[in-house]
């Protein structure tokens, strides 16, 4: 098996085997960065960070919660983090729910998980105390991240922090001394559901700790990088690369005012790693170009940027400089994951003399799954599998194509209480990915598109929806498409491919000098006649659906199939 690691990492056996010994080697360092609300920050060392967490820790043990099932939800701040580890690393299982669910789906979800307690600001105070009052499975206490004292019958997670540290000083070391199987689930995460309800995700400190080591070993995240946290945490994505690994290697965590402000918050906390989803690297570089176009800059850049492509890295990061300069110019390493990346996007970046990889994993895999590297980059892959996981194709067709399978330590125990669900998916150690990719003779890894979502038509071809999107989405004005198979009426048994387009009205207005809806239409209906004349014409899309309203997606912004579907008006050709 090719040995793909390129830096060496401490061994660690569970999350507070990590705790600790990233503890003893960085414990001065700042761990968050966070603002005061008074015009400047609050910063918390490594240390500090690792007593709050033996301090909450052990308070949550004193109230009863030793071995139960514990919820944390809300916007990504250190107080949902220094929670979710005082519940993993000794008390229970942790249960990161999505803060964007619906008061009604967070109810299933708490009965399905069986928690007894629940973290959350206060703003989900009010909708939690109805679900608790409405006796919703075992739900006994709420904790708010917010609130300085407990208020009737609501606890503060700062005077449990004091009651445990309080404790600890009174010999207490029930949370500190507690051991930790790492093959048992500690890890309940529900999937977001594209295409399906959630299912519940059981993940152990084995699989986490497994994933950890080998990003660990290919991508050189060291102390003193600054990491910018903006995907939400319940997502493992973002728990893993933006927060456990932070942690493990000693980098400083900082936290997104929101979607619009990134850039400028790259440039506040002087960002080195930013790990977020394509949308946002599509929206950045648009941005860019835009800015450059106004200047009168547009050509001169994009004429540079053919002229340093095969130029080491330095030498473009010193010809773009200007362009560094505007996401704070000290940018090491930015990452894609979540969903499919536009290999043009991917390649500009790198032209620019950014470090931008292409991630994939799944959360059933802990989740990261393989990744591009400084040593292993190939646009429009995935580069190749992480050190310890083994990737394969089963039952390829005559192009190489086939559903991708993985095994690894990083693959789920299974989904809990779904033995059914679970067999489908993992079958002798091998996880089912359910995508269709191929793998070349170099071990690299390309994604071609969701088995389930793949349309076929009647001579047998197939239609990947994100590769026709990715082609949408490069209109300008276009903010984001969706591509879907409609049944012909002269022939039930064949579909045509057509799209549901969400276009920014004030740019395709300003871009194509038109004024009306109509005229919009006809604009972005010519956009697409050209990508037709590019492409073979089983692809062709022939209905066109042009809307300025989002499509439904999940909240690290994957596109939600099934519900886009069920929703979908009628095209008008």
């Amino acid at each position: 098996m090719e040995d793909k690691k390129l830096y060496e990492c401490e061994e660690i056996t569970d999350l507070k085997d990590m705790l600790k010994k990233s503890g003893e080697l960085y414990g001065d360092k700042i761990a968050y960065k966070i603002r005061d609300g008074k015009g400047g920050y609050i910063e918390i060392t490594h240390k500090e960070a690792r007593d709050m967490v033996d301090a909450l820790g052990t308070a949550l043990i004193n109230m009863g919660l030793k071995g139960k099932r514990v919820a944390v939800i809300g916007e990504n701040r250190y107080e949902w983090e220094i929670a979710y580890l005082s519940i993993v690393c000794g008390t229970g299982v942790v249960v990161p729910l999505d803060k964007a669910l619906t008061e009604n789906e967070i109810k299933n979800l708490i009965k399905r998980s069986e928690v007894e307690a629940i973290f959350c600001p206060d703003k989900y105070i009010e909708e939690i105390e109805r679900i608790k009052s409405g006796e919703v499975g075992k739900l006994k206490h709420i904790i708010s991240m917010d609130l300085e004292k407990n208020k009737e019958g609501i606890y503060s997670e700062r005077e449990l922090i004091k009651v445990g540290e309080k404790l600890i000083k009174e010999g207490n070391r029930e949370f500190i001394d507690a051991k930790i199987n790492p093959k048992e689930m500690s890890i309940m995460l529900f999937t977001s559901g594209t295409t399906s309800e959630p299912k519940a995700v059981a993940l152990s400190h084995y699989n986490l700790c497994g994933n950890l080591m080998d990003i660990a070993s290919v991508i050189d995240f060291q102390c003193g990088d600054v990491i910018l946290s903006v995907l939400p945490l319940h997502h493992v994505y973002e728990c893993i690369v933006g927060f456990l690994f932070a942690l493990f290697r000693g980098v400083t965590m900082v936290f997104a005012d929101g979607l619009r402000y990134i850039a400028q918050n790259l440039k506040e906390y002087g960002v080195t790693i930013h790990s977020d989803v394509p949308a946002v690297y599509e929206r950045i570089y648009k941005t860019i170009m835009k800015g450059l176009e106004k200047q009168g800059k547009l050509e001169e850049v994009q004429a540079a940027m053919e002229k340093y492509k095969d130029e080491p890295i330095e030498v473009r990061k010193e010809v773009f400089k200007d362009i560094h300069a505007l996401l704070g110019g000290k940018i090491k390493v930015l990452i894609s994951g979540a969903a499919a990346l536009d290999p043009e996007i991917e390649r500009s970046y790198r032209k620019l003399g950014f470090n931008l990889y292409q991630g994939y994993g799944l959360t059933e895999a802990s989740p990261v799954i393989a990744v591009e590297t400084d040593k292993y980059k190939k646009v429009g892959s995935i580069g190749k599998s992480l050190p310890s996981v083994e990737a394969k194709i089963v039952d390829p067709d005559s192009e190489g194509m086939g559903e991708l399978v993985v095994k690894g330590p990083n693959v789920m125990i299974g989904y809990y209480g779904n033995e059914e669900a679970t067999k489908e998916v993992l079958q002798d150690g091998w996880l089912y990915t359910g995508d269709l990719a191929k793998i070349d003779e170099e071990g690299y890894i390309f994604i071609c598109g969701r088995k389930k979502s793949v349309i076929v038509l009647k001579n047998g071809k197939n239609i990947f929806p994100e590769e026709l999107e990715n082609l949408v989405n490069r209109i300008e004005g276009v903010t984001e498409s969706f591509i879907y198979g409609k049944r012909k009426n002269e022939d039930k048994n064949d579909v045509k491919i057509c799209v549901r387009i969400v276009v920014d009205k004030q740019i395709v207005k300003d871009v194509y000098k038109v004024e009306t809806d109509e005229e919009i239409k006809c604009a972005i209906h010519n956009k697409v006649k050209e990508i037709n004349k590019i492409i073979p014409q089983y692809k062709a899309i022939r209905g066109v659906t042009i809307t300025d309203e989002p499509l439904i997606k999940t909240t690290t912004g994957k596109i939600k199939r099934q519900a886009n579907l069920d929703a979908i008006e009628q095209p008008q050709d």
